[in-house]
């Protein structure tokens, strides 16, 4: 349970940030903006080493898959861009990839 807590909060960080520097550069917003989607983007970086498991890669590996769901679901929610049958499937393939790698190894 923890590991998908650690995992959604990594998310919410990294794609919010990245979506509130998107709206400064991109579509004119304040750069106070900017500043709060940089300073979310570090607390990223600082909840991933939250993570139980030892290994960098592995960690941040099985984060990209849970960050292509996220994204999209981020789209689906903030830009209203429903997901297709592609977007499910690409989804559900990731999170597949997500398990395998996270399974316990003995």
């Amino acid at each position: 349970m923890r590991t998908i807590l650690l995992f959604t909060l990594a998310g919410l960080a990294e794609i919010g940030g990245g979506y509130l520097i998107w709206l400064w550069l991109r579509e004119g917003y304040s750069s106070l903006l900017g500043l709060a989607g940089g300073l979310a983007l570090v607390l990223y970086g600082v909840i991933a080493t939250w993570q139980v498991y030892p290994d960098f890669g592995r960690v941040y590996a099985a984060y990209g898959g849970v960050f292509v769901v996220m994204s999209v679901l981020w789209g689906w929610g903030i830009d209203k861009k429903v997901p297709d049958l592609y977007d499910v499937i690409g989804g559900a393939i990731c999170l597949i990839g997500v398990a395998v790698m996270l399974l316990p190894r003995h």
